[in-house]
């Protein structure tokens, strides 16, 4: 499967990359032997990096993974995690018998609580490691500091640099689920990736308008998150989700419409959606979620489904491009 660097940094990533918040049961819940297996299959594929947060399951997500791939060579692999919430145990007073929390299916032992100064985010990695059980990662990204603005530039950020001045870890970054403060990172410090999530689809485009060029100009990279907007651009029909709410109805008349000409050309909708962000030369992979070896392996399949020009220059005829940002590539 084919790398590719991240900006200046020496870290390299494979262009499909696992995403581990569903094995940290998000939504519901999934059998440890199955979390393990889905990971095994994402390797067999050749996918190498892979990506969890603190947030994904209070903490499950991380120990999973750290698990599954603690028998593997350190440096045949690369793997983010996230800063800016730590938890912290509950009282066993207040502890819920089950989930969800905050859209886990977990116990809720541990509260989330946001943190991005620089003492924050140093415990958050060493927590991190912890839970892993490794001994570095290779990415952190500062994640979704949207009601944190000041904080994660003014403590968040330069803890971060200082962090892969040490070589604590190799690239840092920021993700989100917007496209203005992940430019304003892009073009006011020195970060090596964002994490871009929903913005950069067949059906919203919002990240062409000003993120992507300043990737570029600035010889920056992008990973590129939620390719199928929380399910539309999976499986398009009435009660399909974008976004994680009920989809409006222009939206899911738009990806009918995109899926009848991807139809015209022999192609799923599902592999036009994860090849059109790569088409972008800022674009460096597209992570994706996987609860089973049967999704990893299908997503792994839709990436070698080729996709002939002439589906992209009819989707622009139909002007079905977009509906967020600009209307041409």
């Amino acid at each position: 499967m084919r790398r590719n660097g991240l900006g200046d940094s020496t870290v390299e990533i494979t262009e499909l990359a696992f995403g581990a918040a569903a094995i940290g049961n998000l939504f519901t819940e999934v059998d440890p032997d199955r979390a393990a297996a889905t990971v095994d299959a994402a390797w067999d594929e050749g996918v190498r990096y892979f990506d969890t947060a603190p947030h994904y399951g209070l903490g499950l997500s991380e120990r999973r993974l750290g698990e599954a791939l603690r028998g593997r060579p350190r440096d045949t692999y690369t793997l983010s995690t996230k800063a800016g919430r730590l938890l912290e145990p509950l009282p066993p007073g207040e502890r819920a018998a089950t989930g969800p929390s905050e859209g886990f299916a977990v116990p809720h032992t541990h509260r989330r609580r946001w943190d991005f100064s620089a003492d924050g985010v140093r415990r958050s990695i060493e927590d991190s490691l912890t839970r892993l059980g490794l001994d570095r990662v290779d990415i952190v990204y500062l994640h979704d500091p949207d009601n944190h603005e000041e904080a994660a530039f003014r403590e968040g950020y330069p803890a971060l640099e200082e962090l892969r001045a040490e070589g604590v870890v190799g690239a840092i970054g920021v993700g989100m689920n917007q496209t203005a403060m992940l430019t304003r990172f892009l073009r006011d410090t020195d970060v090596d990736t964002v994490l871009c999530a929903g913005r950069f689809t067949l059906l919203d485009r919002s990240a062409l308008t000003t993120l992507l060029p300043q990737a570029r100009s600035r010889g920056r990279s992008v990973v590129v998150g939620g390719v199928f907007n929380s399910g539309l651009l999976a499986d398009p029909r009435p009660g399909a989700t974008y976004d994680y709410r009920a989809a409006p109805a222009r939206l899911l008349d738009r990806a009918l419409r995109i899926e009848t000409v991807c139809r015209r050309h022999g192609v799923p909708l599902r592999a036009a959606a994860l090849h059109y962000p790569l088409g972008h030369p800022a674009v460096a992979g597209v992570l994706v979620g996987a609860r089973s070896p049967e999704e990893i392996r299908d997503a792994a399949a839709l990436l070698r489904t080729p996709v002939p020009d002439a589906l992209w220059e009819e989707l622009r005829a139909e002007r079905l491009l977009g509906g967020t940002g600009e209307e041409t590539a």
